[in-house]
């Protein structure tokens, strides 16, 4: 292949290599003045085209749901919020409050989950960048809820809040996100009680996509709903027929729901904002070391959540979220991005179909830098989703460390990663156009195509245009400074932050949720004095 290239390069004259240089020059200088120095895809509707994979047959689906609605008839789930289990005895549930478990007749199960809507709509700041959950589409939401951040010029640190609005603005800035993914750091030095009101202020303040709330509790559920009130100009039934608020919502794998995640669940759910339930189910560790065994589990705390969503506010939309993965057998440690945790992905996809509910996957890696093992754990974590037909991409750009930390880096090279994956899911035309019969006339054999007019017409946008990769040769590179994939994502990400421009807010609202903030840590603090 390599003597082929030097064949190419050779026959082509050196006019011609001219030519294409500055055809080159001229199409980047071009795209700068069009899209400014960084090269991004537009902000887009991601619609998927292919159909989705399958890796059990339709018999093995129904083998799975028939374990998980055996799990749920005979043995239960132990739900630790007692609010949550008058609601599942007041359905017809058997509840035993003494022991904290219920145990769901299989009808009641099919019959509840039923309720959830097959797709909703969910609004943004921007009414240009609402979203549609469902369907072929696929949303991609940032990394949420790290306490660790890192970069290649400050390495590994606790969460800051200076650290949070910084990775903020790049959501912001990037167009392949569509959705803030529920505080991408943790600003340890702030009072835990209150800090959730300083990242919705600053979630609302610095980017005009849809942002994720926390669901650990009840109180902070209820901050962000009313200050998603406030934004909007509306009450909780007005949020509730145009939902804004997308809430992720942990089981205790195996078998347990905590009653703060009971709380914000109820929550949100009773005002009518969607609620994606995901058990964290690893195999060989919180599950069976077997993969139907550990997704039976996952399935059965699943559909446990959702009719739980239902019994709260029939029509609650809800995310069916799919947290499956296995464990390094040697030293417990979970283990991301594996051929397992693909499987598992694909398996969990055909499961959310079975139920008519939109799916979420993530974009995960075990990798403790940004280096060749977090490209391809998270290739393979992509992979899944994508062909899984994930309709929200959790965690879509930012993970590292097994999601203990936030990489600045890490989201550049997502970015890349997502964005490629986007442009793959764009239809390939076939049409007289393309097919290009009467160009393929014009060029003799053993000649080339550079200079036909169908070439030109069509070059600058002929192929997608890379945020990250160095195409160049080999001595370009080094007279560049020979940098690593890392090191250009760090200089991006800093240019990214320079150019970054606030969206405007009403002065009003913002001045309204300045009041909230305040007086709701005044009620905080004097509570707990």
């Amino acid at each position: 292949e390599s003597s082929s290239a030097g064949r190419f390069a050779s026959k082509l004259a050196p006019t011609m290599v001219s030519q294409v240089i500055r055809m080159s020059r001229t199409s980047k200088r071009r795209s700068r003045r069009v899209a400014g120095a960084i090269p991004q895809l537009p902000w887009q509707s991601i619609v998927n085209p292919y159909p989705p994979a399958e890796p059990l047959s339709a018999d093995q689906v129904e083998s799975i749901h028939e374990a998980s609605l055996a799990i749920l008839e005979r043995m239960g789930i132990r739900v630790l919020h007692q609010g949550a289990r008058e609601l599942f005895a007041g359905a017809g549930a058997e509840v035993d409050h003494g022991e904290q478990m219920v145990r769901l007749d299989r009808a009641l199960v099919e019959e509840t989950v039923a309720r959830a809507p097959a797709e909703f709509a969910l609004r943004a700041r921007n009414p240009q960048r609402n979203l549609q959950i469902g369907g072929n589409r696929m949303v991609i939401a940032s990394v949420g809820g790290p306490p660790f951040c890192h970069d290649l010029d400050r390495g590994r640190r606790p969460g800051n809040y200076a650290d949070l609005c910084d990775y903020l603005k790049l959501e912001q800035s990037l167009n392949i996100i569509h959705m803030e993914g529920g505080g991408p750091i943790e600003p340890v030095e702030l009072p835990p009680e209150s800090r959730h009101l300083d990242l919705y202020l600053a979630q609302i303040r610095l980017l005009d996509k849809n942002w994720k709330p926390l669901g650990l509790g009840r109180e902070r559920a209820a901050d962000a709903i009313e200050m998603a009130c406030i934004l909007f100009g509306t009450d909780r039934e007005g949020l509730a027929r145009e939902p804004a608020l997308f809430c992720v919502i942990n089981t205790n794998s195996p078998r347990q729901i905590d009653a703060p995640m009971c709380e914000g669940l109820m929550e949100m759910a009773g005002a009518g904002q969607p609620v994606c339930i995901t058990p964290f189910t690893l195999a060989g560790a919180m599950g069976p070391v077997t993969l139907a065994g550990a997704i039976a589990l996952q399935n059965a705390e699943a559909l446990a959540g959702i009719v739980l969503c239902q019994l709260v506010r029939s029509g609650t939309p809800v995310v069916y979220g799919a947290f499956t993965s296995n464990v390094d057998m040697k030293s417990g440690s979970p283990a991301f991005g594996t051929p397992e945790y693909t499987k598992a992905v694909q398996a969990c996809g055909q499961l959310a179909r079975r139920y008519r509910i939109p799916y979420r996957s993530s974009n995960t890696t075990s990798a403790n830098s940004v280096d060749a093992q977090a490209a391809y754990e998270s290739e393979m974590s992509l992979w899944g989703a994508v062909t899984a037909h994930a309709s929200v991409l959790n965690q879509g750009a930012g993970w590292l460390q097994g999601g203990l930390t936030a990489s600045f880096e890490k989201l550049i090279v997502d970015a890349e990663m997502l964005q490629m994956m986007a442009e793959y899911l764009k239809p390939m035309a076939v049409d007289e156009q393309s097919l290009g019969l009467a160009t393929i006339a014009e060029v003799e054999p053993g000649g080339h195509f550079f200079a036909t007019q169908h070439t030109l017409d069509r070059y600058e946008d002929a192929f997608y245009t890379p945020l990250v990769s160095d195409w160049s040769n080999y001595e370009t590179w080094q007279e560049s400074g020979a940098k690593t994939t890392a090191q250009r994502a760090n200089t991006i990400w800093k240019q990214l932050l320079r150019e970054y421009q606030q969206p405007e807010l009403d002065a009003g609202i913002d001045d309204a949720l300045e009041n909230y903030v305040a007086r709701r840590k005044r009620e905080i603090s004097a509570k707990n004095l």
